[in-house]
């Protein structure tokens, strides 16, 4: 897919058939998200990849927009480590860069995907670093939901000319 059609066209994704996500699709996707920029090249970065059906059921009891991990074939943890920071505090913003290379990887694959947001949100941190025995360096920062789609989404024209500022505001 044209990269341009699928920034334009990339839907957020919540509802998934049974199909399984193979395992070329999903080096596909974590490929793309450590092809990611990072500050300084830091790539703070580590991805678990979640295909117990328990644990999908376990993550909806403490995050109140996760209904969908009934019916994805996987999900994947970006998590932040502070120990391979170059920049402070930057591990946010690169593990975004990374989460939405994974969102467009999957659309241009055929794939489903939905973003649901873990930091800033002690509730959602605390629980994540619990079930998963995550190591103090190590912080979760965004949830993708992943799966065939079993919904058709119309893209959305988001552009707002009244939002651009040349040179001063």
């Amino acid at each position: 897919m044209d990269t341009i059609k699928a920034i334009m066209s990339r839907r957020s994704i919540r509802k998934f058939t049974n199909q399984d996500v193979s395992e070329n699709d999903l080096k596909i996707l974590l490929e793309a998200a450590m092809q990611a920029p990072s500050a300084g090249n830091q790539q703070p970065w580590h991805f678990l990849v979640i295909k117990r059906r328990d644990i999908l059921t376990e993550i909806q009891k403490f995050h109140p927009y996760s209904s969908m991990l009934s019916e994805a074939s996987l999900a994947i943890l970006i998590c932040g480590d502070s120990l391979l920071e170059k920049y402070k505090n930057y591990w946010v913003i690169d593990c975004s860069n990374a989460a939405e290379n994974l969102l467009l990887a999957a659309h241009s694959i055929g794939l489903g995907a939905v973003w649901l947001g873990i930091h800033p949100r002690e509730e959602r941190i605390n629980p994540m670093k619990k079930l998963f025995s995550l190591p103090d360096n190590i912080f979760p920062h965004s949830l993708i939901a992943i799966g065939y789609p079993a919904e058709t989404k119309k893209p959305e024209y988001r552009y707002k000319p009244e939002r651009i500022h040349f040179d001063k505001w």
